[in-house]
């Protein structure tokens, strides 16, 4: 379980080397994030998602989200973008905004038990973005066992994870972009399939604030309206 500073040139270049190969066999590697650090796995491997799934001592009732390289991911991976939706995007990727939305049917992968979703963030963090463009949209959680704060330093992840992290990209402490008393908070998690879907009076639905985060449900509210948050 080897731990690389990313800061080095040289711990750089190997770290990400041996990271892209680790993913490549579905294992394990924890990274950097704009929020806490995470621990990735090939999104379409379904023994990789599976194995983070025991690192962290989760059921498959907790699928984890999926972190992209790029906002025109986005198109490849959700089946419905609400405008709601893609003016959030704008405003907040990258960046600590993770969006419930509904999964492509034709994708060839298996999360766990998301009911046809799919969770869906763009990181700002450059050692995240530029191993998500080598490999692809990843599944991510936070670095951490179930239950314990989530690591917001390489260190900490180790400590929780140990042996089942094949390698640690250490990135330096994150989340420093954001107010020191949300740092841990992770990213604010919004269920935007209840937009496009109508309410009891036949009128468009609302987004859900699943999870208060980095980014403050005011911010949220002024994007989408106030009246389309519940």
């Amino acid at each position: 379980m080897p731990l690389y500073d990313t800061a080095v040139p040289a711990e750089l270049l190997t770290g990400m080397r041996l990271a892209r190969g680790a993913i490549g066999r579905g294992e394990l590697v924890v990274i950097p994030t704009d929020t806490v650090y995470g621990v990735a796995a090939d999104a379409f491997s379904p023994t990789a998602v599976q194995r983070l799934l025991d690192a962290k001592g989760r059921g498959r009732t907790s699928p984890p989200p999926v972190l992209l390289p790029g906002i025109p991911t986005l198109d490849a991976l959700a089946d419905e973008i609400p405008d709601e939706v893609r003016a959030l995007v704008a405003e907040f990727w990258p960046g600590g905004l993770t969006i419930i939305l509904r999964a492509r049917p034709t994708l060839d992968w298996d999360l766990g038990e998301t009911r046809g979703t799919v969770a869906l963030r763009m990181p700002s963090d450059t050692i995240a973005l530029e191993l998500l463009s080598e490999t692809g949209p990843l599944a991510v959680s936070s670095a951490n066992r179930t239950g314990e704060p989530a690591a917001t330093t390489a260190a900490e992840a180790e400590a929780m994870l140990g042996g089942a992290v094949a390698v640690y990209l250490d990135g330096g402490p994150a989340g420093a972009a954001y107010p020191a008393a949300e740092q841990r908070s992770g990213s604010t998690i919004v269920d935007a399939t209840g937009l496009s879907a109508p309410g009891p009076d036949g009128a468009a639905g609302k987004l859900r604030i699943v999870r208060h985060g980095v980014i403050p449900d005011a911010a949220i509210a002024r994007i989408v309206g106030a009246d389309k948050c519940a």
